[in-house]
């Protein structure tokens, strides 16, 4: 065998190698079906602890002066029809994604003295390339957007012309801390010059996160039109569901494979040369 095909081969069978042990590597789904809640209920343990689905980690954050929470928990509540901050904890659909019964569900909170969101978070066990997710309105949002309450306009106002929307915005961040880009999703819009095209999300809408690379964590924020001097107006609560993740294979293990699988193909040759 002469230098050029013994390149071709060792390209080849790295290769081989690298398809190998990405099959290895199996997707994780969190699709908190796995967590224990009676129907119609809500996960509301009045304390900041974190809960775990797939390979996914969620805290929740508790205030016991205000008896509030932000960050993250979890429901099967599905009313879509009663408005208002009694209802925060339904999505904007009949259950969760593909029929299941539990779904994720964010409140993204809001620093007062600065007005500015503070992001909830998501941690992996081991970094992972996302594949994606489900998302979806609250009902408690999307009815605020689509009517208005006392704290938030009506989405289009009155003529229906007013430019509104109201985004998720998804981050990955790597294990160094440093954020490999973000995904816009936008979970009302209303900026379309012909308003039958204006939209509130009403269903589970799937959103490709594979272009944010091997992450350690997401970060969830929003933006909306509506704000005052005291933040976003629009209720900041979100819904999500089965989010997929696949574990980055570990260099070290790629290595090996490919040290492993070269030297037995240089016995071969060496054998075959003999």
């Amino acid at each position: 065998m002469n230098n050029f095909s013994m390149t071709r081969w060792a390209s080849a069978l790295a290769a081989t190698a690298l398809t190998l042990v990405s099959l290895s590597a199996q997707a994780t789904v969190a699709g908190f079906d796995d967590l224990p809640l009676a129907p119609n209920s809500h996960y509301a343990p009045g304390a900041t602890t974190t809960f775990t689905s797939g390979n996914v980690s969620l805290t929740h954050e508790y205030s016991a002066d205000y008896d509030s929470w932000t960050g993250w928990t979890y429901a099967n509540e599905k009313d879509t029809t009663t408005e208002g901050f009694g209802n925060q904890y339904s999505v904007y659909a009949n259950g969760g994604q593909g029929g299941s019964s539990n779904f994720a569900l964010a409140y993204v909170g809001i620093d007062y003295m600065s007005a500015q969101t503070v992001a909830s978070t998501a941690t992996l066990s081991t970094p992972s390339i996302v594949a994606g997710a489900y998302f979806n309105n609250t009902t408690y949002t999307a009815l605020a957007m689509k009517n208005g309450d006392s704290f938030s306009k009506r989405f289009g106002g009155a003529s229906g012309n007013d430019a509104d929307y109201f985004k998720l915005i998804i981050s990955g961040i790597d294990a160094t801390g440093h954020k490999t880009g973000s995904v816009d999703f936008y979970l009302a819009d209303y900026r379309f010059g012909n308003n039958s095209l204006d939209y509130i999300v009403n269903t589970w809408t799937y959103v490709d996160l594979s272009s944010l690379g091997a992450v350690s964590k997401l970060s969830f924020d929003v933006a909306s039109t509506d704000v005052s001097a005291y933040g976003i107006n629009t209720p900041t609560y979100f819904a999500m569901d089965t989010l997929t993740t696949t574990p980055v294979p570990e260099i070290g293990t790629t290595a090996m494979t490919l040290m492993g699988l070269m030297a037995m193909g240089l016995l071969v040759h060496r054998r075959r040369q003999g």
